[in-house]
């Protein structure tokens, strides 16, 4: 079973656009494939930047709370790879949770490190649509 943990865009995304391709990773967990995962940090990003942005899909985003598993935040600690402060905790709750993959729209941060996964301790860092892709692909 994969392992999915989700960045917080990720999760503001599937929020904000229930038609998108963010939204589909909740609507498909329930098929036993994968499990959804996110730290307290992320999943307060994403209600605080709806709660501003688009206060319209708090409920939306409450409604997705049921099928993701959300990790407490856990203290400093040395990040394996090189990323910005804000991002390192995303990076290591995913490496606590043991996630497969981490999904991210952060391409300017997590970029260098997509599909590397050799360089990211087995994580697949990719976007929602890389993630899909190469789903559609293994099941060809």
């Amino acid at each position: 079973m994969k392992r999915i943990f989700l960045d917080a865009n990720v999760i503001f995304t599937a929020a904000h656009n229930p038609q998108g391709k963010a939204a589909l990773l909740f609507e498909l967990v329930g098929g036993g494939h994968w499990k959804l995962i996110t730290s307290q940090l992320a999943w307060e990003e994403a209600r605080r930047n709806l709660t501003i942005k688009f206060p319209e899909c708090i409920s939306r985003l409450k409604k997705l709370h049921q099928d993701l598993e959300i990790l407490a935040n856990f203290g400093p600690r040395p990040c394996p790879i090189e990323l910005p402060a804000k991002d390192q905790p995303i990076f290591l709750a995913a490496v606590q949770a043991q996630a497969t993959h981490l999904l991210t729209g952060d391409k300017a941060h997590f970029g260098p490190y997509m599909n590397k996964s050799s360089e990211t301790q087995k994580i697949i860092i990719q976007t929602v649509a890389d993630f899909f892709r190469d789903l559609i692909e293994e099941n060809e």
